[in-house]
C-alpha cells in the first residue's frame, strides 16, 4: 500500500498570514522531499511557536490516525519550540517526519527541541534586558512621542545627507563657479538661468536649468542673491 502524506505548516504572525511569508518555503522543502508523490491534505497553523494550542495540528493528526498517513513537517522548528509539546506529539502514536532532519530518530529530536527551547528562552531573556537597560538610561518605551522623535531624527539626518550631497555634486560645483560672477553682474534668476544653459551648463539632474533652481544654488551655496 502506497504510503500518504498530510503536510502541516506554521506561520508565527497575522502579517504573514497576509504576506504568506515562510508557507511556500515550507511548501517547496516538502514537495522537494515527496519528489513525485503528493501530499493528501495541508493545514496551516498560524500561532505563536511557544503555545501549544494548536487546532489545526489537532486536525491534521486526527485525520492521519483516520487515513493511516505520516505527518510531514518542513523543518523541527515549525512544529513549535516548547519541548514538553514537541515531546508529547513525538510519543504520540502518528508518525512525524521532519524534511531537515529525516533520519533523526526520537531522542534526537528530543535533544533539538531542547536546544530550539533553550535558544528562544535566551532571545526573549536578551530582550528583556536591553529593554530594562535602555529604561535605567531613562528612555521612554513604547510611548508616541519617542516614535515620533525618532521619526524627526531620521527626517533631519535624510535632510543633511541630501544638502551635503547636493554640495558635493559636479554639476552644481561647476554652476555655482559662473554664478558667483553673474551675482557680482547683478543678473536676475532668469537671466542666470537662461546664460547657464547657453553654456551647456546642466543641474544636478542633468537637465537644463530654470530661474527657481538657479534660487535654490544660491541660497545652498550662500551667494548673495539681489
Amino acid at each position: 500500500m502506497k504510503q500518504t502524506y498530510i503536510a502541516y505548516l506554521r506561520q508565527s504572525t497575522q502579517k504573514q498570514e497576509i504576506s504568506g511569508l515562510g508557507i511556500e518555503a515550507q511548501r517547496e522543502i516538502i514537495r522537494n522531499y515527496l519528489k513525485d508523490r503528493k501530499t493528501v491534505a495541508e493545514y496551516i497553523e498560524t500561532e505563536s511557536g511557544k503555545k501549544s494550542d494548536r487546532p489545526k495540528l489537532t486536525e491534521a493528526l486526527e485525520l492521519c490516525r483516520k487515513t493511516n498517513s505520516v505527518q510531514i513537517v518542513a523543518k523541527l522548528d515549525r512544529l513549535s519550540r516548547n519541548v514538553a509539546f514537541t515531546s508529547k506529539l513525538l510519543e504520540s502514536d502518528v508518525e512525524i517526519v521532519f524534511c531537515d532532519f529525516p533520519e533523526a530518530n526520537k531522542l534526537v529530536l528530543h535533544i533539538i527541541s531542547s536546544i530550539a527551547e533553550y535558544e528562544a528562552n535566551l532571545i526573549s531573556q536578551r530582550t528583556k534586558q536591553s529593554l530594562k537597560a535602555k529604561k535605567a538610561r531613562g528612555m521612554k518605551l513604547g510611548k508616541p512621542e519617542n516614535l515620533m522623535n525618532n521619526w524627526g531624527r531620521a527626517i533631519m539626518n535624510s535632510n543633511m545627507t541630501n544638502h551635503q550631497k547636493a554640495l558635493d555634486n559636479p554639476n552644481n560645483k561647476r554652476a555655482v563657479a559662473l554664478l558667483k560672477s553673474l551675482v557680482k553682474e547683478e543678473r536676475s534668476l532668469s537671466e542666470m538661468a537662461r546664460i547657464l544653459n547657453s553654456e551647456g551648463f546642466v543641474t544636478a539632474m542633468g537637465k537644463e536649468f530654470r530661474a527657481s533652481q538657479v534660487s535654490i544654488l544660491l541660497k545652498r551655496y550662500n551667494l548673495k542673491e539681489d
